[in-house]
């Protein structure tokens, strides 16, 4: 019985790992608003955090970050392109260690929400999913401001937006992507995560 569970573990992710990187190599997966990217890779995100648990969510994640990490190399990126010239370190820190917590935790709210509402498995799933855009644009707009916020190209961001500080700077910069990529992803993730629940409950 564990081997089976442990092939079917390995199996899911498996999977999901393809289908980010299937996704991050097509329209899907990234999708360029000005000088940010608006990304649905939370989407295979949260379901293996909520399907798999927090450590499989931390490993989506990662393989999440290091497509984001390929595109600032690449300079596909927009601003993390700039930001790798300008870090290559905190530029890691950015695009890579966000996502592996955005997984992490994503995986850890569901987990709470389950156990505080066991028998609510639609609202546990919209909270999990919910969270994953949420914690990928707090970490990761998190991290710009406090790691790059001085670095020209984002200054001239801020001018050009009229930003007054780094709050309203993201305010401004998140704006209507960020809304799109949460409900996008409420909507898909809890869609796919409720049924696969209790069909692998069986």
């Amino acid at each position: 019985m564990k081997t089976s569970k442990n092939v079917r573990y390995l199996t899911q992710l498996a999977l999901l790992t393809a289908l980010v990187l299937l996704m991050a190599n097509t329209f899907l997966g990234y999708i360029r608003v000005g000088a940010l990217t608006m990304s649905l890779l939370t989407i295979p995100v949260a379901i293996g955090a909520m399907l798999c648990g927090p450590l499989a969510g931390a490993w989506l994640g990662m393989i999440f970050g290091l497509t984001s990490l390929a595109n600032a190399i690449s300079g596909a990126g927009g601003l993390t392109f700039f930001a790798f010239q300008y870090s290559p370190v905190l530029c890691v820190v950015m695009c890579v260690g966000a996502r592996v917590l955005c997984g992490l935790l994503c995986g850890l709210i569901y987990r709470g929400a389950c156990r505080l509402m066991p028998d609510r498995d639609k609202t546990c799933a919209f909270i999990g999913a919910l969270s994953a855009p949420l914690l990928n644009t707090i970490l990761f707009m998190g991290m710009l401001v406090a790691f790059f916020y001085n670095m020209p190209e984002v200054q001239s961001k801020v001018a050009e937006l009229g930003a007054a500080n780094p709050f309203i700077y993201v305010i401004l910069s998140v704006g209507l992507q960020g809304v799109l990529e949460a409900v996008i992803c409420c909507i898909v993730g809890t869609a796919v995560t409720v049924p696969l629940k209790r069909l692998l409950k069986q």
